[in-house]
């Protein structure tokens, strides 16, 4: 596995990277808007726009990693990694009007070829500019995505990548203008608009998967089902339930016992099966086990089943002929049924009479009481 990186660490690789994106992005923004007005371009003026978008979208990380990185508390036991899952929503739906208020502008311009302005030679150099440096953008910022396991981040490098894409459009937009193609500057501008507006459909989507708690991927999913057999005590998972939060993964796991065992190996167990996940899986930060004596899982009891107290007083009732009390006695609820051990000192076992009262009262018990299914008996030196 992976080393996992801190989250004092990751949280301060996460802002660097959207602080060079910022200031990147003011740059590219200042530069093709006011090169698109100067020099005519429709499609570099929607790249603009674009850049800005981007610029806001890297503003939002920094203003969803400093709500998200903040510890869980008493009304956000889970902490607040949420923030940045309705970030990208935020950003996403953003995308989805910016993209859509492009287009409406193009077509409004369609409709009057003769306004259709000519874009100017220099506008192309600044295309050109601005693909190496979203190119560039996406690949530091990608990585950065990668080592802190941030969705948010990722999100953000892929539109970045989507600027240089549409950058180029708008580079072959602008060359098809100068070789007599008058529309091909607004054909590239309404493709950077629809590109805009997938990257957004895309990013709302997955969010409103993860705010839902979708699983995690079959695939994923199988991988921990096959894991969480392979710990030693293991017999079966009945209820495996996944989900997302920010970048971290939850598991909630029904695993199946030896029904004999005691309570504390039983915790034993559930405790590797959590220790081994959180291990084998970067993304998964917390495992909720539950331990189970058998398949309870369609399981419906009419009745409720005899409580501790009511077991003590049974055994006081049908046992009180004995010369020796109940040193101790174990309970134990499977399939449908009870079963009771009773565990008696030693000493009993040379007292025949005893004995026979012993195995009296016990099948007298078994037979009056419908819940219990067995009675067994135990000496204890």
């Amino acid at each position: 596995m992976a080393e996992i990186m801190g989250s004092a660490a990751a949280d301060k690789l996460k802002k660097r990277a959207s602080l060079v994106g910022a200031a990147i992005n003011v740059l590219q923004t200042l530069i093709k808007l006011t090169f698109g007005i100067v020099g005519q371009s429709a499609a570099l003026l929607a790249d603009g726009i674009h850049s800005l978008s981007d610029l806001l979208s890297d503003l939002l990380v920094i203003v969803a990693v400093r709500f998200g990185s903040r510890e869980a508390d008493g009304d956000h036991p889970y902490g607040h990694r949420r923030f940045e899952t309705i970030a990208t929503v935020i950003l996403g739906v953003s995308l989805i009007g910016i993209g859509a208020a492009i287009i409406w502008h193009i077509l409004e311009r369609v409709h009057h070829p003769d306004t259709l302005p000519i874009p100017e030679m220099n506008t192309l150099g600044i295309a050109a500019v601005s693909i190496l440096l979203n190119e560039w953008l996406y690949h530091y910022t990608k990585r950065i995505a990668k080592a802190t396991r941030s969705k948010l981040l990722m999100a953000n490098a892929w539109h970045q990548r989507s600027d240089a894409l549409s950058s180029l459009v708008v580079l072959c937009g602008i060359i098809g203008v100068l070789q007599g193609y008058p529309f091909a500057d607004a054909i590239a501008a309404a493709v950077v608009a629809l590109m805009v507006a997938k990257i957004g459909i895309n990013l709302v989507f997955d969010s409103i998967k993860e705010l839902v708690d979708t699983s995690l991927p079959p695939s994923l999913v199988t991988e921990i089902h096959k894991v969480i057999l392979g710990v030693e005590g293991v017999q079966g998972i009945h209820l495996l339930r996944t989900r997302r939060m920010g970048e971290d993964a939850y598991i909630d796991a029904h695993i199946v016992v030896d029904p004999r065992i005691t309570v504390s190996e039983g915790h034993c167990i559930g405790d590797a099966v959590r220790d081994r996940l959180i291990s084998r899986f970067d993304d998964v930060l917390d495992v909720l086990v539950h331990v189970d004596p058998e398949d309870d899982q369609d399981f419906i009891a009419n009745d409720p089943p005899l409580s501790r107290v009511m077991v003590q007083q049974l055994l006081d009732k049908y046992l009180s002929g004995l010369d020796a009390t109940v040193a101790e006695f174990r309970i134990h609820y499977l399939d449908k049924h009870i079963e009771v051990e009773i565990i008696l000192p030693f000493a009993v076992v040379g007292q025949a009479e005893q004995l026979v009262l012993l195995e009296k009262q016990c099948r007298l018990l078994q037979a009056n009481v419908q819940q219990l299914h067995n009675i067994e008996v135990f000496f204890k030196l």
